[in-house]
């Protein structure tokens, strides 16, 4: 079922003409215009998504991150936003919010990242980049430029068409 979801939406901030395809998890992210959520997709909270977005099915937004104007994110990507991950503290007792550090990743405006990528926490990903599918980023990728692989170098300059 497609959804045009209003203005407050729970506790997220929305602009207008934003389309969410069920089931979605989306919770306090400011999210701009005209953007499209496929479905089986998690935003965290404080996610913030520009305006001309479009989000393929199956992708996991962690906190931290932030989409400019005109972001592609293909189906299944996901974003990494803790280098060090674990499940407990030193002293056995389970990690908290206050436990570890929450590292953002930015994808400037026009940007696309292929089906499937993986990228990981602190990434830039310069305005125009392609990311290719399957991709794991783990550093940043420069204007304009294409990257492909594990771990992902650069390739054929394609700008933004």
């Amino acid at each position: 079922m497609r959804q045009i979801v209003p203005k407050n939406w729970l506790d997220n901030t929305c602009g207008f003409n934003v389309e969410v395809v069920h089931p979605v998890n989306v919770y306090g992210a400011m999210i701009g215009n005209n953007v499209r959520i496929g479905p089986f997709v998690e935003i965290q909270r404080g996610v913030r998504i520009g305006s001309n977005v479009k989000i393929g099915s199956h992708s996991f937004l962690c906190a931290g991150v932030v989409l400019g104007n005109g972001v592609l994110i293909g189906h299944g990507v996901m974003f990494c936003n803790d280098r060090h991950p674990r499940a407990i503290n030193e002293d056995g007792t389970l990690k908290g919010p206050g436990d570890w550090l929450c590292e953002g990743v930015v994808v400037e405006d026009y940007a696309s990242i292929g089906s499937g990528a993986v990228i990981l926490p602190g990434v830039i990903i310069r305005r125009g980049a392609m990311v290719g599918a399957g991709a794991v980023v783990t550093r940043e990728v420069e204007e304009g430029a294409t990257v492909y692989g594990n771990p992902a170098r650069r390739g054929k300059i394609l700008g933004f068409r």
